[in-house]
């Protein structure tokens, strides 16, 4: 079904058009179960003491296509002719709920032609249009005046009289120049608040969707203003489709911009997604050929192959980018408590080892992906701002990276150089899945359910094996104890594996055309979709026997014996078990399994033992310690900078002066075999901490 807009009938055509919306709304009869579909509608209007009434359009173009063209050519008029209609059915079914009633507002949705934000022209103002995009923007509710009561404050005069006369202000306010009452237009007119009729009012940013902009392009957005019952309808962040009329406004107060106008679309309808990823489109072929790669015995191997197919070698982080894509299975608690389902992936690695190639792959592939580097990142452009608008000095409550990313992922490279106070922004959104702000008088929690994949640097330049995890990136234990993966790419010469690189490097250049994906690039991102809508694989008990025995075994290795349970590393904790859920639902979900079964646990278990060896071992003992994850520093160097620490208060008691000198506490420390390097180390870090300080020179004291 289409319109042709260059068509216009006008409404003197017409035979009187409430007359004929009343027939519509009297006998249009649902297909399927034969009802008075628009009857129904009033009825349940009335009972739940609402003022609109929805109406799908394609059953007005199908009941009367010039009707239903005329709408969208005149939307004024006919909408006003609709709402009389409403009325004149609501009055049959029940006279005394339509007398507290002002106005009926008819919603129309579904329009069939979508006209893109970057598409919108002058041709469309005045008609009806249907856009689709992203609410960026919101203000808050306030109360804006229809109908004004004015008192006429001539000395001859005195009286109150409603303006405008006729219908209801328009986006301008205009004060009245003459009183209709006495026709003198000497002295002011005061509004009389208490006796005027106002309505709830709202204004809100729509912005063209991340996958609609143009490749180098700004994307486009447009203000549209929401009235009554359609205020906070959407949140920032919600995908929605509106429905609206195209309106103009001057943009200036000065005579020189008279001939410049801004546009705004005045809502009529406003719809959120609730289902996320909707925006791929998924045809009867598609899901076939789908269903038909699922059989495949190999899926999982053929989709890990179509993850960055340029790129030479790093099959378990292609396969971690592959699993944080389709995700695991978020659940919710009658109380409320979430429980992600989202993967977070971290890639620490040497310069030149494809770790931003990585990122742009997996933004392009995601159904639902945006990329953003850590040097041009700051927390409100990740997480959500409060803006003032230059031009009307309202406040906006804008949605920044994470929220926009809701239902897919976010790939933030350079995550190390984003400042300390725009890194701690995303602590929020990575566990809970929110973003919570409070400014300007805005308070608001908007949803940020997406998966992080996120690229640094080491900060010494490359990855020092001799150094903790900690100690060679320049991020927070508690940002690194978020993310389920974290993987170490090095750049260490290997003549075996250089031979092979420089090969796949060298064949890519001469012939890229022939380095094709396993699966074809569209066909993935539509199977990645279909798995993250339909597929929601539950956990079998062999899968949660073995999960609860490795979990066990690995947490049998921080068992020691009383004497030696100071130096005892903890191996794995609950929130490591969780993300092993989440990796092997991930896995049931490549094969669109309803099931996790144990091939899937055991490779959720293989990645896990991959992860935990490369950044979880203590290099002091050799031994896993998840304390190097989730506090920064391995067990065995909190033990000891806890007998430092105990040296100089025990010290202290027994000196005059209030502190100790580095020699002694070196002295004491060889007691418990600590050497004097690390006894210089730990003092510089307990320095830098806060936890002692230096009264005098090389004399240390702890802090009270």
């Amino acid at each position: 079904m289409s319109i042709d807009e260059t068509e216009i009938i006008g409404v003197e055509e017409l035979s009187d058009p409430k007359l004929r919306f009343e027939e519509f709304l009297k006998t249009f009869q649902d297909r399927v179960t034969g009802k008075f579909k628009y009857r129904e509608r009033i009825r349940r209007m009335i009972i739940t003491g609402m003022k609109s009434l929805v109406i799908d359009f394609e059953d007005l173009y199908m009941y009367d296509s010039d009707l239903a063209r005329t709408l969208i050519n005149q939307p004024d008029t006919m909408l006003a002719a609709l709402s009389e209609a409403i009325r004149s059915l609501a009055e049959i079914e029940d006279p005394e709920y339509v007398k507290t009633i002002d106005k009926f507002y008819p919603r129309i949705k579904g329009l069939p032609n979508v006209v893109r934000i970057r598409d919108i022209r002058s041709d469309h103002i005045g008609k009806l249009i249907m856009i689709e995009g992203i609410l960026v923007r919101a203000t808050p509710i306030r109360e804006k005046v229809v109908k004004a009561v004015f008192r006429h404050m001539h000395p001859e005069c005195g009286q109150e009289f409603m303006w405008p006369p006729k219908g209801e202000m328009g986006e301008v306010i205009e004060y009245p120049l003459f009183c209709p009452l006495c026709g003198k237009s000497g002295g002011s007119f005061k509004l009389v608040p208490e006796k005027s009729k106002f309505i709830d009012w709202q204004k809100i940013v729509i912005q063209e969707r991340p996958e609609e902009i143009p490749s180098g392009q700004i994307p486009r957005s447009i203000e549209a203003v929401v009235t009554a019952d359609l205020v906070d309808k959407a949140r920032p962040g919600d995908r929605v489709s509106l429905t609206g009329v195209l309106r103009i406004k001057q943009t200036g107060k000065k005579k020189a911009s008279i001939g410049i106008f801004d546009i705004y679309l005045d809502v009529n309808y406003i719809e959120a997604s609730q289902r996320l990823l909707e925006e791929v489109e998924i045809t009867k072929e598609d899901e076939e050929k789908i269903k038909e790669l699922a059989k495949d015995p190999w899926i999982h191997k053929r989709i890990i192959a179509s993850i960055a197919p340029t790129i030479y070698g790093h099959w378990d982080i292609k396969e971690a980018i592959a699993l944080l894509l389709f995700g695991g299975v978020p659940k919710q608690a009658e109380d409320g408590t979430r429980i992600r389902g989202d993967i977070h992936v971290l890639l620490i690695g040497d310069p030149g080892t494809a770790k931003s190639q990585l990122l742009q792959y997996a933004a392009r592939i995601a159904p639902r992906g945006i990329y953003t580097s850590g040097k041009g990142a700051t927390a409100a452009g990740l997480t959500a701002a409060v803006v003032r608008d230059k031009s009307t000095g309202e406040w906006y409550l804008e949605a920044g990276a994470l929220v926009l990313a809701d239902g897919g992922m976010a790939a933030i490279d350079e995550i190390d150089k984003m400042r300390e106070e725009d890194r701690s922004a995303i602590h929020e959104a990575m566990e809970q899945q929110t973003v919570s702000i409070a400014k300007a008088g805005i308070v608001a929690r908007l949803n940020a359910r997406s998966s992080i994949l996120a690229a640094g640097n080491p900060k010494f330049g490359r990855y020092m094996k001799d150094r903790s995890l900690a100690e060679n990136i320049n991020l927070p234990a508690t940002i690194l104890s978020r993310f389920d993966l974290i993987f170490v790419l090095k750049d260490e010469p290997d003549s075996k594996i250089d031979y092979l690189m420089a090969e796949h490097i060298l064949r890519v250049h001469k012939e890229i055309e022939l380095v094709k994906p396993d699966i074809p690039a569209s066909l993935l991102r539509k199977y990645i979709s279909y798995a993250r809508r339909y597929v929601r694989p539950k956990l079998t008990d062999e899968a949660i026997k073995l999960l609860q025995e490795f979990f066990v075994e690995m947490r049998k290795m921080s068992e020691a014996q009383e004497s030696s349970r100071r130096e005892t590393p903890v191996a794995i904790t609950p929130r490591q078990l969780e993300a092993l859920v989440r990796l092997a639902e991930a896995h049931a979900k490549m094969a669109l399994r309803e099931y996790v079964t144990i091939e899937d646990a055991e490779e959720a278990i293989r990645l896990m033992k991959a992860f935990l060896e490369s950044v979880g071992i203590d290099v002091e003992s050799g031994k896993i310690d998840i304390d190097i994850i989730m506090t920064g520093k391995p067990r065995s160097q909190q033990e000891k900078l806890s007998i430092i620490v105990d040296i100089i208060e025990n010290e202290t008691l027994e000196t005059d002066y209030g502190c100790v000198y580095m020699k002694k506490i070196a002295e004491k420390a060889r007691e418990y075999n600590i050497s004097e390097d690390f006894v210089e180390r730990a003092l510089r870090i307990l320095r830098r901490e806060g936890t002692i300080y230096e009264p005098k020179p090389h004399c240390y004291a702890v802090v009270k």
